[in-house]
């Protein structure tokens, strides 16, 4: 079992940057790749990025690579998501899931509460 928090969120400008942090509980933490998504009002939860269990691999949705970085500190049980240059259709609930490095939501069994970031232009 693998019990995920998010925390970082806020509103900001468009071109400000925020980090969030994805806190896991679980000895077996390392074991999962981590994947951030986010979901805006009507509309379905979207890939964002994904890092392995190691942290030797990530990947990235189009709209958000080189602004985005995935990170994760294992020491720590902790994944972060650096955001740079935010837009303001960067708004959006953004949760964190650990399981399998997949960019479908539907693969990861363990998910975070969620945190809200809302860019303003």
């Amino acid at each position: 079992q693998v019990q995920l928090v998010e925390s970082g969120g806020g509103l900001v400008q468009a071109g400000a940057s925020l980090r969030l942090s994805c806190a896991a509980s679980g000895r077996t933490f390392s074991s999962y790749a981590v994947g951030w998504f986010r979901q805006a009002p009507g509309k379905e939860r979207e890939f964002v990025a994904a890092i392995s269990g190691s942290g030797g691999s990530t990947n990235y949705a189009d709209s958000v690579k080189g602004r985005f970085t995935i990170s994760r500190d294992n020491a720590k049980n902790t994944v972060y998501l650096q955001m740079n240059s935010l837009k303001p259709e960067d708004t959006a609930v953004y949760y964190c899931a650990a399981g399998p490095r997949s960019s479908n939501y539907r693969d990861y069994s363990y998910w975070g509460q969620g945190t809200q970031v809302t860019v303003s232009s």
